[in-house]
């Protein structure tokens, strides 16, 4: 049995520079089983080759479309019977959403030392359950598509915008975000499309089984089932009994983004009402728009009018907590 087996997609953007320290760690440390992917169809075949080995932990090492296609695959795959073994990754690409939310931070050579030293003793501690968020349409035929953070409306626009016009500028990572951000603000305020903006959000429907609907142009959606949604703030306080999926919609103006961003950084996102933000929880989420994108862990869908997006959540998925 190994202690570790170590999925790395070559292809990550942070694994350019990473993938020659990850190598040689690994060949310092014969209980990591590594194993690497040219693309998201080989995933399939490299978790049944993993499953042989039997690790105590499985660790992703790419961004977080790579983990969003290991999590569809072990969930769909059954390669590891009904035990899989908790899921850890390692910072890496460009958001680290899931990874920010497991406590890995900062480099990821350390975060792979501190799953060492998890597995060398009791890891019962450092165990969590996280449902994952399904994604499909109601006359999909395919497996739901899992994940564990989806952004919409204005915010998926936005994501694009950053990752098509910001990027490639080769700037470092925090200043693109802050440009992409105050762009984003600009564009608000002046109320005005322009090539060097993000575009303007399309009108969505988002309905909630049991708790209506909301409709209109949103300059932010977010579903997830991580425990933070943005600015590092905690998720909705509401009560977990009314869903596992974690929703959050602001209204397409700059007052309303202005006070979700405050409510965010102060902790106190769905506490209580706020003008223009709604923060709800659910077990079905439907999405419908002319021409709206949504964004699941870096991989992009289309909602259109008449042929909903569907969440659901799934089963509880072990993960390996890094934190201390």
């Amino acid at each position: 049995m190994a202690r570790i087996a170590l999925l790395s997609n070559p292809r990550s953007t942070g694994n350019r520079a990473l993938l020659p320290r990850v190598r040689s760690f690994c060949a310092q440390h014969p209980e990591i089983f590594h194993y690497e992917v040219e693309s998201v169809e080989q995933i399939s075949a490299a978790l049944q080759t993993i499953a042989r080995v039997e690790p105590m932990v499985l660790v992703v090492n790419g961004g977080d479309g790579t983990v969003q296609s290991v999590l569809t695959e072990l969930y769909h795959g059954g390669h590891f019977g009904p035990t899989p073994p908790p899921v850890a990754v390692l910072p890496n690409g460009k958001t680290n959403l899931i990874a920010l939310d497991l406590g890995a931070v900062g480099d990821p050579i350390v975060a792979l030392e501190r799953v060492l030293e998890i597995t060398r003793g009791p890891m019962e501690a450092n165990i969590i359950s996280r449902e994952l968020i399904a994604l499909s349409r109601d006359e999909d035929s395919h497996p739901p598509v899992l994940g564990m953070f989806l952004g919409g409306a204005g915010l998926a626009d936005t994501i694009l915008y950053c990752r098509n016009k910001i990027y490639p500028l080769g700037l470092p990572n925090g200043l693109s975000h802050l440009i992409t951000l105050l762009a984003l603000i600009l564009s608000l305020v002046l109320g005005i499309k322009a090539a060097f903006l993000p575009p303007r959000a399309s009108a969505m429907k988002i309905s909630l089984i049991r708790e209506g609907q909301i409709q209109g142009h949103f300059s932010l959606l977010i579903v997830t089932t991580l425990q933070k949604m943005l600015l590092g703030s905690g998720t909705s306080t509401l009560p977990q009994s009314l869903g596992a999926l974690q929703l959050m919609v602001v209204d397409q103006n700059f007052f309303a983004m202005m006070r979700a961003i405050f409510a965010s950084a102060f902790g106190r996102l769905g506490s209580g009402k706020l003008a223009g933000v709604h923060v709800e929880r659910g077990d079905e989420i439907r999405i419908e728009g002319d021409r709206s994108s949504v964004i699941l862990d870096g991989e992009i869908f289309h909602a259109r009018s008449g042929r909903p997006i569907v969440l659901r959540h799934t089963t509880p998925v072990p993960f390996l907590r890094l934190a201390a």
